[in-house]
């Protein structure tokens, strides 16, 4: 769940603080106030794509946070762990920042992650659904993805399959190869052979060539450090008028007078303490003269080592942890070469019996989909039933033709519908309207959110083009999907605005000449001025009030009737 948003320097947002509560909130306000822009700050903290060009004017960079509660979900706690962010009781503080340069920094729990990882974060926290989902309805590929995710044992099927179907095309792909060109399989497994001794014989080790640099520099400018040295030694301690006696002199005479104020107490220590400080430095000094030696033998050494090592990499990479690492890779495409090579007709053979351990495993996969393909039919009816559907058939349609084995298995799946009694059930993407996909989506968002809890949903202006009781049963069916799910919508209607625990009001004001969104919790009273807005538009009568306390008087009986 969203506890609390804040923004700042984003799009026409200065400055945004926003607690929320779970169950369902809706934010309104006039076209163009800035309501989206709230989503799609929220969009960023789910791992959508940033731009500079949602940075304020003005401003170096956009920061946005968000502060959620902890999913009880093992699964997402041990993902957490794995990605070294660490779980708090108190929740997970998502932060986004962009930045002019184009780039973005995202932190959880102040824990820096890649945007990979925050859109598998994020998607578990929040679920964005806008007027384009209900495109996504209208792509046959998409269909399939919905049926997996109504069904969590198929989506375990599906990952069992994929990694038998991978491992069988890697070691198609393989046998392809050495199939395609026996010369060249030869050719690559002598030069792999070559570089591996190469490589092997050179006996690198990581963080070797800069501890040689240093020591070649060091080698080669043995006698300008050797000089420095023996001047600095000279002048500190070379006789009775080097420095070291002088400031043991003027420490000793300090010392005469120090007992007479603060003052002089504090620059005779000064004196005594840069005199022994000067005193270690010449013993070190002294030291490291002794220590030194001129080794022409071992510069030679250095500087062949080093050229076997940029030969090296002249080959195989820009570092030795970079040839290590290729190294390592080559020697495991030298034994996947070498095993292929041992025994074609075992190739062949133990092909055949992945293909058939995929087959068999993708055959399950779709018993299991048709199975679930029956329950989220009648789901989707009884959802339908209540959006003023219930004439609607929803079919999920399975092309029993035969089929290569693909990613996905062997299924070809896609929505049927039936809108009209007497009509021809047919395609989804041909049969509905734009307002009967609206219905569709909400009716599956809905099965989702009862059987995934979905942490928080976000609704962006989905009730579009819909009006009278058709609208009252969306804002109902919002509504119940926020018994289970935290509901955030974005709305102009007045049915479904009436029907939430909280409300937010979006409006847009010029401050110091420039345009600011600002968000309000609304009052009791102040949900009544604006859902008369929402009901009359500019004028505002006193029976458009009337009007707009008894619908949110309903929608409280409505709400405590369930």
């Amino acid at each position: 769940m969203l506890r609390e948003l804040t923004i700042r320097d984003f799009a026409i947002i200065e400055k945004l603080d926003l607690q929320f509560d779970s169950h369902m909130t809706v934010l309104t306000g006039e076209t163009g106030a800035g309501k989206s822009i709230v989503i799609d700050a929220l969009g960023l903290l789910s791992g959508e794509r940033g731009s500079q060009e949602f940075i304020r004017k003005g401003a170096s960079k956009s920061i946005l946070q968000g502060l959620f509660a902890l999913p009880q979900d093992k699964t997402f706690v041990d993902y957490l762990e794995k990605v070294g962010v660490q779980g708090d009781r108190g929740g997970l503080i998502i932060q986004r920042e962009l930045y002019r340069s184009g780039h973005s920094v995202c932190r959880v729990n102040n824990t820096l992650v890649t945007l990979a990882v925050l859109r598998k974060i994020g998607g578990r926290l929040i679920d964005i659904h806008g007027q384009n989902d209900n495109q996504a309805l209208m792509h046959v590929e998409n269909h399939l993805k919905l049926l997996d995710q109504f069904n969590k044992r198929s989506e375990v099927l599906k990952h069992s399959y994929q990694k038998e179907f991978i491992e069988y095309q890697e070691h198609k792909k393989d046998i392809e190869k050495k199939r395609s060109d026996e010369k060249k399989w030869v050719q690559r497994l002598d030069m792999l052979k070559f570089q591996i001794k190469e490589i092997e014989e050179a006996h690198l080790k990581s963080g070797e060539e800069d501890k040689l640099n240093s020591e070649k520099e060091k080698l080669e400018n043995f006698q300008t450090i050797r000089e420095a040295l023996l001047q600095s030694y000279q002048l500190l301690s070379g006789g009775e008028e080097d420095l070291l006696s002088r400031l043991g002199s003027a420490s000793e005479i300090m010392g005469k007078i120090a007992a007479y104020s603060e003052n002089l107490k504090t620059i005779s220590s000064t004196f005594s303490t840069a005199f022994y400080s000067l005193q270690d430095s010449a013993h070190d000094i002294s030291r490291e003269l002794d220590g030194m030696e001129w080794d022409e033998g071992r510069l030679n050494e250095v500087n062949l080592r080093l050229e076997l090592i940029n030969q090296l990499e002249r080959k195989y990479g820009d570092s030795v942890s970079q040839i290590l690492s290729y190294c390592e890779q080559i020697k495991a495409e030298l034994e996947k070469m070498q095993n292929a090579q041992e025994d074609s007709g075992k190739q062949e053979e133990e092909l055949e019996k992945m293909y058939q351990s995929a087959y068999q495993k993708a055959l399950l996969l779709s018993a299991e989909r048709k199975k679930s393909a029956h329950l989220l039919e009648k789901k989707v009816h009884t959802q339908l039933k209540a959006l003023y559907m219930d004439k609607a058939v929803f079919q999920v349609y399975f092309d029993d033709s035969e089929h290569e084995l693909d990613t996905s298995g062997i299924d070809k799946v896609e929505f049927y519908v039936q809108t009209n009694p007497g009509e021809a059930s047919g395609p989804l993407n041909k049969i509905a309207s734009g307002g009967e996909l609206s219905r569709i989506m909400l009716a599956l968002k809905t099965i989702f959110a009862q059987d995934h809890n979905v942490t928080s949903i976000i609704f962006d202006e989905v009730d579009t083009g819909v009006s009278g009781r058709v609208a009252q049963a969306i804002a109902e069916k919002i509504s119940q999907i926020a018994a289970a799910s935290q509901v955030l919508c974005i709305t102009h209607l007045p049915q479904v605005a009436a029907i939430s625990d909280h409300h937010f009001l979006v409006s847009k004001h010029t401050k110091r000449g420039r345009t600011e969104t600002i968000v309000k919790k609304l009052t009791k009273n102040e949900r009544v001025a604006e859902l008369a807005r929402m009901l009359a538009g500019t004028t505002i009568t006193q029976l458009t009030l009337e009007h707009a306390a008894e619908l949110l008087t309903m929608a409280n009986m409505q709400k405590q009737s369930k």
